[in-house]
Formats: structure tokens, sequence, C-alpha cells
């Protein structure tokens, strides 16, 4: 079973920068994507970056430009590096994998708030 544990959230001010860190355990054998997400309360979540088996990468347009998402294969981890923040990324954010299916973490809060 797929497990994916969050990590790197917190209270920022605007303009300032967080690493957000997702491990994955569990199952994978095989080829698999990641990404990132998040959700603000009274918000759908949606879509913040996603990377393939080979890096590629595909951002929102929210934050394309302030965000760079990374993985390291041989840890099993992806990675988020967020610059630029503005309160507007304020959400809970989740950690997906997809391999035949959807994994998510439980989330990690970030605050961006002077």
């Amino acid at each position: 079973q797929v497990q994916l544990v969050e990590s790197g959230g917190g209270l920022v001010q605007p303009g300032g920068s967080l690493r957000l860190s997702c491990v994955a355990s569990g199952g994978l054998d095989g080829p698999y994507s990641m990404g990132w997400y998040r959700q603000a309360p009274g918000q759908q979540r949606e879509m913040v970056a996603r990377i393939g088996t080979s890096s590629n990468a595909v951002y929102s347009d929210s934050v394309k430009g302030r965000f760079t998402i990374s993985r390291d294969n041989d840890k099993n981890t992806v990675y988020l590096q967020m610059s630029s923040l503005r309160p507007t990324d304020t959400a809970l954010y989740y950690c997906n994998l997809f391999r035949f299916r959807d994994y998510w973490g439980q989330g990690t809060q970030v605050i961006v708030s002077s």
C-alpha cells in the first residue's frame, strides 16, 4: 500500500519561500507520476504542479515562474520549491502519486501572511 508523508509547510511572510517535501513508500515497483495539489478554505482542490517519471513538469498558471517541482527517484521523494509567495497561496497542500490510481498524503498547511 502506497503511503505519502508531506513536510515543510508553515507560516511565511509574503515574498518569502518554502520547500515542501513528500516521501512515498510501499508498492513502488514501477513508474509513477507525482504532484502537488492545494485546497484553500471554501474552495475546490486544484493542481499546483505535476512531474512525470522523466521529470517532465507541468504547472498551473497561478504558480508558473514562482514554484518549481522536482523529484529524487532514489529517495522516492518529490519537492515543491515555492518562492515569491503570496497570501493567495495560503492553502493545505497535498502530495499526490498516481500509479494505476491516485494516492494522497494528509496535507501540510502553508500560510502566507504578514
